[in-house]
């Protein structure tokens, strides 16, 4: 399997872990003290770096560093946006879409040499 594939969904898995541990407290620990939300979100953050340092290391064989980056910020913004709507229960804020697009933009510029090749 291609190393850019491998890497994305390990990506897109750590980015998971991730939003949890940032994010995850605030629904489900808000009621505990801070120390405890910390503390789990710690552990939760464990099996971030376990997804995302082998998958940065694959990921380098066939991407510069400035592109593992971006890709990490684009799964990051589509991990977070679900994550708010279903689980925090945030409303939708087109601020998300103009995020989005920025972001499309950064993808263009980072690889811009083999999209245009």
């Amino acid at each position: 399997m291609n190393p850019i594939f491998i890497t994305i969904g390990m990506l897109t898995l750590s980015n998971l872990f991730m939003t949890f541990a940032w994010y995850g407290h605030l629904k489900y620990f808000h009621h505990k003290a801070w120390i405890i939300a910390a503390l789990v979100s710690w552990g939760i953050a464990l099996f971030e770096y376990l997804l995302q340092v082998p998958a940065n290391r694959i990921g380098y064989e066939v991407a510069s560093a400035g592109q593992l980056k971006i890709i990490q910020e684009v799964l990051s913004l589509s991990v977070f946006i679900p994550f708010s709507l279903f689980v925090l229960k945030e409303p939708f804020r087109f601020d998300y879409v103009w995020a989005g697009l920025c972001l499309l933009g950064a993808v263009f510029f980072m690889f811009r040499d083999k999209i245009t090749g």
